[in-house]
């Protein structure tokens, strides 16, 4: 009883967290955005702006909630939940700091410490998949089920480099060990050489560039192009359930730039962090959350500065040079296993 009671206070913290998160992600993107262009950005609900997050949501809550009479209605109210709640439940396996022990008990501050934490990590972000393609399907319109057609290609392409690289990554957890590890807190507490940490970096480019694909940000947004789809897969969503897929975006990108920092810049690893202590836990949040507004600074400074390609450039991308690339980086890192192993 007392595990469901944790594990639930764990659930509501970090749900509650995501949200505000969510919220100022948009306030942070137009204000970076609005450097980038030369303008200042959100100014006028509240100082700085900093209330601007909370007037949006209020707009989108009352907004009139209309329901096309030509749509598969079930359907088309379930795929904005569908697209946001596995971007909720996938960060649940990110430890998000150093466990404490409290009165003899060990206190993860992730909600699920499991053994197959990445393996859970690819498959909830392909249930994700299916909100988009299915309210593109639902809403009986063209331009629609063109987005959702395009949706549906582009994250069976660019899911393979992904899977790709994560391999790789999970070889790396061998050295040194008799076995290696799919549980994030164990990659987070490893003491990798600093020629390791080198040759992973070398991936990081590759591996945020499909997290790009996979989160449909720029300029690989063409699921739902404004000028050449209207919106896309959204284009008859309006209110709350076009704010649910908004959330979606913006969480997805979050729950990425965490597993970023987790694999490549050891997540809440960093100066001055004690493990088993409070300012420990607290000092390791902190620096986690600078890792992933620094990566989320990376995905803004993209969609300020790389225009759109086109559909046809996306594919050759993936499967003519990421994915070729993705294999070589997997052979050479078996290589470098087996030679820092001893086999």
């Amino acid at each position: 009883m007392t595990l469901i009671i944790i594990s639930a206070v764990k659930s509501l913290v970090l749900i509650v967290l995501l949200l505000l998160g969510f919220a100022y992600l948009t306030y942070y993107e137009r204000k970076i955005l609005g450097r980038f262009h030369a303008r200042l950005g959100p100014n006028r609900a509240g100082p700085y702006g900093l209330l601007q997050p909370i007037a949006d949501a209020v707009k989108a809550i009352f907004k009139e909630e209309i329901i096309p009479d030509h749509v598969d209605r079930i359907v088309y109210v379930i795929a904005p939940a569908l697209s946001l709640i596995p971007a909720l439940v996938v960060f649940a396996v990110i430890p998000i700091a150093p466990d404490l022990t409290v009165f003899g008990y060990n206190l993860s501050f992730a909600v699920a410490d499991v053994n197959v934490a990445l393996l859970y990590i690819v498959a909830i972000t392909s249930v994700a998949t299916y909100g988009i393609i299915l309210g593109g399907w639902a809403s009986n319109n063209n331009y629609s089920l063109i987005g959702a057609l395009r949706t549906a290609s582009q994250m069976i392409s660019y899911e393979l480099p992904l899977g790709i690289l994560l391999v790789a990554i999970l070889l790396t957890t061998n050295i040194g060990r008799e076995f290696g590890t799919l549980r994030l807190s164990e990659i987070v507490a490893m003491d990798r050489p600093w020629w390791l940490w080198l040759w992973l970096w070398l991936a990081f480019p590759l591996f945020f560039i499909c997290m790009l694909a996979e989160s449909n940000r720029s300029p690989f947004d063409l699921p739902e192009t404004e000028n050449e789809l209207i919106a896309g897969f959204q284009v008859e969503y309006g209110g709350i359930k076009f704010a649910l897929f908004f959330m979606a975006e913006y969480i997805s990108m979050i729950t990425g730039s965490a597993l970023m920092a987790t694999l490549f810049f050891g997540g809440w690893n960093g100066p001055f962090v004690v493990p088993g202590a409070w300012h420990g836990v607290i000092i390791g949040f902190g620096w986690l959350v600078v890792k992933i507004i620094a990566i989320l600074f990376l995905y803004l400074w993209v969609r300020a500065s790389v225009p759109r390609i086109r559909y046809d450039q996306l594919l050759q991308f993936c499967w003519k040079f990421l994915t070729p690339v993705s294999i070589g980086y997997l052979v050479v890192t078996a290589v470098i296993v087996v030679v820092a192993s001893g086999i």
